[in-house]
């Protein structure tokens, strides 16, 4: 865990294009925090821009453009861009001709104020206008501001071959949905990133099979909510009601594409995130149960463990509920791990509710998480509607709690795998040792292990010996 007793989700892609156009002169700089739908589209970005002259360099200070790919989900993360325009604006005094944007969700929500106001970008861009730069580009060499955050209905870029940014060469992101229905009150996504639509079947498993075909070993397929992917021919999903009839008869949700793929690439690896428990179907853990190679893990964000924070949260769900799926994915899959999302303190939280979010822990026992204070986000029904008046001290007196149950959780179910035999996909050197392989295996543990003649890709199965609360140690057998 983090010694500031908060995990937060944060994505650096500063990256370098492994085969560089010899044509294209200029050179992009991007910067990606927050969540792995904000790394994908960097990758969607890269690749746009490369159309337009542009290679990726992971060097700021040679950049002709510096785009940072921004979140909104947390007060933090957007403290933390804010203080990067700060260094970006300090190279630009040296380097004037350099220019730089905003993209991402602190884009559509701040807009004009970047802009207008603050005068410390040039082109701000939304989640739904990549397609754009090229002309706002145009905009930003005439010497007029550029923006668009307009959002869109039908854009998923399913015909955008990524750039893969930072990879290992190994693992990979395919983005399966864009935008979220759910509004839920404290969440800031449904206003930055637009209604939900899902992409064609057809594309992804394209861009499955390139990926495939370049020797990727593991793909997670990504979503604001994966479960509630619904392909009928294209549309929001709101619409679905008023599809004709063959357009429902033949209709894709999210079990029959997992199943699609799993069968279609049988020696790939499948992950997918992030869940919605309200829109996950028994479905999808039979699929899970079926393969192989889909990966037995389940991201169930929960945030609360209080049926009435619950519904003051406007998730669709009570606490009896997820407890009923949670030991519906364990009957069927007795081996899966699962992670959750929690938020201590939100608007009103008492004490007693604040016990059973405790005791849902207590009961779940999840493998790790992710947990967080509540953070009043501008804009959402949260903060419009409702006071946030839990004090500060009592939110972190909470989150700490919170973490503290966690990681005796995850030091538990580290425990489970020593003396047992797993298999590991190597990801690369380990952090702390050039003379060690780092991998994860299909339940989402990083195994770290000695070197012998493996390659970075390969699949080995490795003896667990010992454990920390976050890393299994093992050997290869």
């Amino acid at each position: 865990m983090k010694s500031d007793k908060v995990i937060v989700e944060k994505n650096q892609g500063q990256a370098l294009l492994t085969e560089n156009k010899k044509e294209n002169t200029k050179k992009v700089y991007l910067e990606s925090y927050g969540c792995s739908m904000n790394l994908n589209d960097s990758e969607i970005v890269a690749s746009i821009l490369s159309e337009e002259g542009y290679n990726t360099t992971n060097l700021m200070e040679e950049a002709d453009l510096v785009l940072v790919n921004t979140c909104s989900i947390r007060e933090k993360a957007e403290q933390t861009v804010r203080k990067r325009l700060e260094k970006y604006n300090a190279v630009k005094k040296i380097n004037p001709a350099m220019k730089v944007g905003v993209l991402g969700c602190m884009a559509e929500r701040l807009k004009a104020k970047f802009l207008e106001e603050e005068k410390i970008v040039d082109l701000v861009v939304g989640p739904d206008a990549y397609r754009d730069l090229p002309n706002l580009l145009e905009e930003v060499s005439a010497g007029r501001d550029a923006v668009n955050v307009i959002l869109s209905k039908e854009e998923t870029y399913g015909d955008v071959s990524p750039v893969r940014l930072n990879s290992n060469g190994v693992s990979a992101f395919v983005s399966i949905t864009r935008g979220c229905d759910n509004m839920c009150t404290f969440c800031v996504v449904p206003f930055t990133r637009g209604r939900e639509r899902s992409r064609d079947p057809k594309s992804i498993i394209e861009e499955i099979r390139g990926l495939v075909t370049n020797n990727y070993k593991e793909i997670t397929l990504l979503g604001q909510n994966v479960d509630s992917y619904l392909w009928y021919g294209g549309g929001l999903k709101k619409d679905f009601k008023n599809a004709s009839e063959i357009a429902k008869a033949t209709a894709v949700d999210f079990a029959q594409l997992l199943d699609l793929a799993a069968t279609e690439f049988p020696n790939t690896r499948f992950r997918f995130s992030t869940s919605n428990p309200q829109d996950m179907s028994v479905d999808v853990i039979h699929v899970m149960a079926k393969h192989k190679n889909v990966c037995k893990y389940l991201h169930l964000p929960v945030q609360s463990g209080s049926t009435s924070v619950l519904k003051r949260m406007n998730r669709q769900h009570t606490r009896e509920e997820y407890i009923e799926l949670i030991d519906t994915a364990r009957r069927i899959l007795p081996d899966c791990s699962i992670s959750q999302d929690m938020i201590a303190g939100f608007c009103g939280e008492t004490e007693e509710e604040h016990q059973e979010t405790l005791s849902l822990l207590e009961y779940v026992k999840y493998d790790f998480g992710f947990m967080y204070a509540y953070s009043e986000r501008p804009g959402t029904p949260a903060e419009k509607r409702m006071k946030d008046d839990v004090p500060l001290d009592v939110k972190k007196r909470r989150l700490a709690e919170i973490i503290e149950i966690q990681r005796k959780h995850s030091h538990l179910n580290t425990k489970k795998f020593v003396g047992k035999t797993v298999e590991v996909l190597i990801e690369g050197s380990s952090k702390k040792s050039n003379a060690h392989w780092k991998g994860r295996n299909t339940q989402n543990a990083t195994v770290i292990f000695p070197k012998g003649d493996e390659q970075i890709g390969d699949f080995v199965n490795i003896y667990i010996e010992d454990c920390t609360s976050a890393t299994l140690l093992g050997k290869k057998v």
